[in-house]
């Protein structure tokens, strides 16, 4: 998602009488804060410098015009010139300004701000550039492999501030190798910057001089991450590297704790109790944050099913500190052996996290589902809940691969709360089957660590029907959403999932042949032909190899609030629900549903 700029004010609130422009110019044009400026350059049709620029706003103007036209600059309206003078973007022909993707090789790519197509930038531009960067480029005439080629004219915003990697001193000189394959260039370390630092250690490294045309990046070490390959490296590195937030600020930790460890009585008032029915959460055996609970039974001509989830929104609100960090953080990061969470532990694994015999609050999704797995009613609606217990996919895999053998009393206690759910599980299966979604079952990897720490082995999962029935349910409740939003018009961000390109398709096809496999024209593909082919291919030896080949032509998923459907699931109607604990899109969606439910 693109993020807010700040902004010191806008069209609705002028500015203070003692800044207003003072140029007949800048006056004609109140739109927004830089608006003034912007008809200044447009007027002038030429560059100006800075003194002529604010000559045009007055004494009492002049501060206000400089600070306007920093922004204008940070984002790409206005370019600054070799010899330091300003002018429009569009006074440039073939200007672009994006962000800069690096490659392995030192090549790179500029990303339009506008998504239009990607901009090759060779070795000899990425030199004076990183990663991350945002820059203006003109489009050159010549192209590579299909992309326009560009030239760099101004480097608008150094966004990589610190480097992460490897110290090497070699003959008195150090130097840092960047771990991260899109940052090729050695950063030098002067020796009066080194600290405590030794070589062969993982450092990070503040840079103090940027890469130009004619030198790399200079930098100094402002933290000792530890010796390489120590236990817990690797996580220390993707964090560092790729700068993910590993503490909340004061105020976020306080507003969390605020809430208590308990639900206060007026926060109920007005929400359905489900406190006595038997909603159980079904995870893995090392979850710790709880944000889905299901429950069922079984109906004339179906299933009902009830999804209730946690209702993070009741706690985290728009522009509040929390909202703010959750939407920068945008989800939870998880590694082997660590989690980053969206929201402070105090929510995540506490007030927000369904455990067994606490009172939580939830936002529901009560589905009637038919014999042909098609939902015939659904509504949503807060709620009160008490889980009655935390099952895991490996407790709840036996039971249903043998419901007729003796299990633990838990699982006794709840015998057709599980076979309902399997019920209905079967019945969704029959319906994804019917509409020609995908079915890529493939099992999950685990890294297991030794006493030191270190990686030991790679161990393979297994999904069980268990899985399966959560997935399905989470599923439905999923196109459930996306559909009463849809209905109530309420924007949202969907989850889409479009169509994969042709000239994917046509590789994967002259690949099939070669075992003998065949798909139609890559114009003609559907969901229903893949789903076929990974069908037909069944306990074949080299079923993981084609498996891996077809995931492979298949586009990412997306967030967006334009609705294109998902190809995958085959599915016109598809969001993200059942996730607001880790997944900030979810909790917009939440936000939409609860908007509604309050007569908005």
């Amino acid at each position: 998602m693109r993020r807010d700029r700040n902004r010191r004010g806008s069209a609705k609130t002028p500015r203070d009488k003692a800044t207003q422009p003072r140029s007949r110019a800048a006056a004609r044009a109140p739109q927004s804060p830089e608006s003034a400026v912007i008809n200044v350059l447009r007027k002038a049709a030429r560059p100006l410098r800075l003194d002529e620029v604010a000559a045009e706003f007055g004494p009492a103007g002049a501060v206000q015009a400089e600070q306007d036209l920093a922004q204008l600059v940070k984002r790409g309206e206005v370019m600054l010139n070799r010899r330091g003078q300003y002018c429009l973007r569009e006074q440039i022909a073939g200007l672009v300004v994006g962000t800069v993707q690096g490659a392995r090789n030192g090549d790179g790519q500029l990303l339009p701000d506008d998504g239009s197509a990607a901009i090759y930038l060779p070795a000899a531009q990425m030199r004076e550039v990183m990663h991350g960067d945002r820059l203006a480029v003109r489009i050159e005439a010549t192209r590579y492999r299909g992309k326009a080629q560009g030239t760099i004219v101004e480097v608008l915003e150094r966004r990589t501030k610190e480097v992460v990697g490897r110290l090497h001193i070699e003959s008195g000189v150090a130097y840092l190798t960047p771990d991260n394959p899109r940052i090729p260039h050695r950063v030098l370390v002067p020796s009066q910057q080194l600290g405590a630092a030794e070589d062969g250690q993982i450092v990070m490294v503040e840079l103090t001089h940027q890469p130009s045309r004619t030198s790399g990046p200079v930098g100094r070490v402002s933290r000792i991450l530890g010796d390489h390959g120590a236990p817990g490296m690797e996580t220390e590195i993707a964090i560092h590297s790729h700068s993910l937030p590993c503490e909340f600020p004061a105020a976020v930790v306080d507003e969390a704790a605020s809430f208590g460890a308990r639900i206060p009585q007026d926060a109920i008032a007005g929400r359905e109790d489900l406190r006595n029915l038997e909603l159980v959460t079904i995870d893995g055996e090392d979850a710790r944050d709880f944000d889905d609970a299901v429950w069922c039974e079984r109906k004339s001509g179906g299933w009902r099913v009830i999804v209730a989830i946690a209702d993070v929104a009741h706690y985290v609100r728009p522009g509040s500190p929390l909202d703010v960090e959750a939407r920068e953080r945008g989800t939870s990061v998880y590694f082997p052996n660590r989690v980053l969470p969206m929201l402070p532990e105090a929510l995540s694994n506490g007030l927000c996290s369904l455990k067994p015999d606490e009172d939580r609050l939830c936002l529901c999704c009560e589905l009637r589902v038919g014999e042909d797995g098609r939902i015939t009613r659904s509504r949503f609606f807060e709620g009160v809940m008490r889980s009655v217990a935390r099952l895991t996919y490996r407790d709840v895999g036996e039971f249903l691969e043998k419901p007729a053998a003796k299990h633990a009393p838990k699982l006794e206690r709840l015998r057709d709360r599980l076979l309902a759910l399997h019920g209905a599980y079967k019945s969704f299966i029959r319906a994804r089957s019917g509409r020609g979604a995908l079915e890529l079952d493939t099992p999950e990897l685990k890294l297991k660590f030794d006493e030191q720490g270190k990686v030991a082995a790679l161990v393979e999962y297994p999904r069980n029907d268990a899985h399966r029935l959560i997935e399905e349910c989470m599923i439905a409740a999923n196109v459930a959403a996306a559909r009463f939003l849809d209905r109530y018009k309420v924007p949202t961000l969907y989850r889409v999932h479009g169509l994969p390109e042709l000239d994917r398709l046509e590789t994967l096809r002259t690949f099939l042949r070669e075992f003998g496999l065949w798909l139609p024209a890559p114009d003609e593909v559907t969901p229903d032909h893949l789903r076929d082919l990974l069908q037909k291919i069944g306990d074949r030896p080299d079923a993981g190899l084609i498996s891996t080949a077809v995931i492979r032509t298949m586009p990412q998923a997306v967030y967006q609030p334009g609705n294109i459907g998902h190809f995958g699931l085959a599915l016109e109607h598809y969001a993200h629900f059942t996730s607001p604990i880790r997944r900030y899109p979810d909790l917009v969606v939440h936000r939409g549903i609860r908007q509604v439910l309050k007569g908005g």
